[in-house]
């Protein structure tokens, strides 16, 4: 039984189809990404240093073939997504148990809900992208064109994992709190979270 699940939402420019540490793609849209190899459908757990000299090298000329530069964010823009998925999870009433906004990805620990995951990361992306917008920061904002939105700044997929524990709840509750910690950073305590109680008979289901 699922009971909660565990969101990625790479942010543009962030994991290729066929990015040399694997994906889960069926198909490379772009002519000019795809002259650099095909998907790689299947997510291996490597990291970025674990890559070869050559695969490095290939990774990072794909990522320069992109239309728009990688999205990274800034503290500032980081604040902004969170408050839009903090309106987006009292608009639709989530229960997020964990998020950690990372330059280049996101991750979140939501319980499940009446809509489907599939549902529940679209409108958390978009919720975000509209307060970028409403305060000026969003990072694709150099390229829009005129009376124009910028480029998305969210890849088109997300990974999702599926909880069907307590245990694995918090591990994924303790690995997203964790993360900004890998790269140096602090973790990240956003007042809007649910707390996490454990598994109780009265956790929502699809309808």
């Amino acid at each position: 039984m699922v009971h909660a699940y565990h969101l990625v939402l790479p942010h543009y420019g962030f994991w290729l189809p066929n990015d040399p540490r694997g994906s889960w793609s069926d198909f490379v849209a772009s002519w000019e990404i795809a002259r650099f190899g095909q998907t790689t459908r299947h997510l291996e757990q490597r990291t970025l240093a674990m890559l070869s000299t050559e695969e490095r090298a290939i990774r990072d000329a794909a990522r320069r073939a992109l239309r728009y530069p990688p999205v990274t964010l800034t503290g500032i823009q980081a604040l902004s997504v969170a408050n839009g998925f903090k309106e987006q999870s009292i608009k639709s009433d989530y229960a997020v148990w964990a998020c950690s906004i990372l330059p280049e990805h996101t991750h979140l620990v939501v319980s499940r809900h009446r809509y489907q995951v599939e549902q529940i990361a679209n409108l958390l992306k978009g919720a975000a992208t509209r307060r970028l917008l409403a305060d000026s920061n969003h990072p694709q904002a150099p390229y829009a064109k005129p009376d124009r939105r910028p480029p998305g700044m969210w890849a088109r997929h997300h990974w999702k994992s599926f909880l069907d524990s307590d245990q694995a709840i918090e591990n994924a509750i303790n690995y997203v709190l964790e993360n900004p910690t890998k790269e140096g950073k602090p973790r990240q305590n956003w007042k809007w979270l649910t707390p996490y109680t454990g598994l109780s008979p009265g956790w929502t289901t699809y309808q």
